[in-house]
């Protein structure tokens, strides 16, 4: 299978001790990432102990030495510009650089643990642009910032330790909004395909992105370096599953072509690990069809994650 990288899911369920041994697997059997969700509270786990996400990961890495660790994906309706940038920078001084900072707008259920109750979409859509604009203000070394709905001032310390380099920044988006965040800001770009996905094949799922109702930014470049536009054809589709099954679902020959360079798995044990092809989210009623399939959209920076890099 020509991926670059092969990552893996372990939500923060249950107390540590139980979660250690996955991280050291992961490493062990040669993961390239692990990823930790993000949530406040979740449908599948009820009465059952779910951990911070940016605290699991600082103590995974002072049990792992190779192995990124990142999230997918920190919750924007809960999150902050400033603290989410104190809180990556802490992650990534502790575990020598290897974070992956995955950040989505997050979900109305977790705004509702929060805060008390569930916001529009709409609202949702405009909090995590802030974040993802605020958040690069911060890690800029900005002392005041003002977004749509969120805002910082007053700074007075600095943006980062001395010599800790800023995280690989993964933006989740399905709709041209958020893809068109993930274009100028991110350097990896995620996504499962989004609701009402799920029945769609590759050419129909490019097409729906390329309407007036989800257009996508304008290019989507592959490592290669070569420009790539929607029009030269769809990447492959990955669905949750194993990586074997992921494999499987690789057309053959286009493994390596269509900016491909990643793919992640759910954990084989706790939460939605009974999700599989054709199964439905239990946040949302939606099948996952490309289950955190990562890849970089056009823009400034670099990094790999399935589907177009840049």
């Amino acid at each position: 299978m020509s991926l670059s990288r092969l990552s893996l899911l372990l939500p923060p369920v249950g107390p540590w001790r139980d979660q250690l041994p996955g991280y050291r697997w992961a490493e062990e059997v040669g993961y390239d990432v692990v990823y930790t969700a993000d949530h406040l509270t979740h449908p599948t786990v009820p009465g059952r102990w779910m951990g911070e996400a940016f605290t699991t990961l600082t103590a995974a890495a002072t049990v792992t030495d190779r192995i990124r660790l990142g999230t997918l994906v920190a919750s924007s309706v809960f999150r902050t510009p400033v603290s989410l940038a104190r809180i990556a920078m802490t992650v990534q001084d502790v575990s020598g650089g290897r974070l992956v900072l995955g950040l989505g707008a997050g979900s109305p259920l977790c705004a509702e643990a929060d805060q008390g109750a569930r916001p529009p979409l709409s609202e949702m859509s405009k909090r995590y642009a802030d974040v993802v604009r605020g958040y690069h203000a911060a890690i800029d070394g900005a002392v005041e910032w003002e977004g749509d709905v969120l805002s910082f001032g007053g700074l007075q310390t600095t943006a980062r330790p001395d010599g800790t380099p800023t995280p690989e920044l993964l933006l989740a988006g399905h709709g041209p909004r958020s893809l068109a965040l993930a274009a100028t800001y991110a350097d990896t770009w995620n996504t499962y395909g989004g609701p009402g996905t799920a029945e769609l094949d590759g050419d129909e799922f490019w097409a729906a992105r390329r309407s007036p109702a989800g257009r996508l930014p304008r290019r989507l470049r592959p490592r290669g370096g070569e420009t790539r536009t929607p029009s030269d054809g769809p990447p492959p589709r990955l669905q949750a599953g194993t990586p074997g099954r992921q494999s499987r679902q690789l057309p053959r020959g286009r493994r390596a072509r269509r900016g491909v360079e990643g793919s992640t798995s759910w954990s084989s044990t706790g939460p939605w690990s009974d999700l599989g092809p054709g199964d439905r989210d239990p946040r949302t009623g939606a099948r996952p069809t490309a289950l955190t399939g990562t890849a970089s959209p056009t823009g400034s920076g670099s990094h790999a994650g399935p589907s177009c890099t840049r």
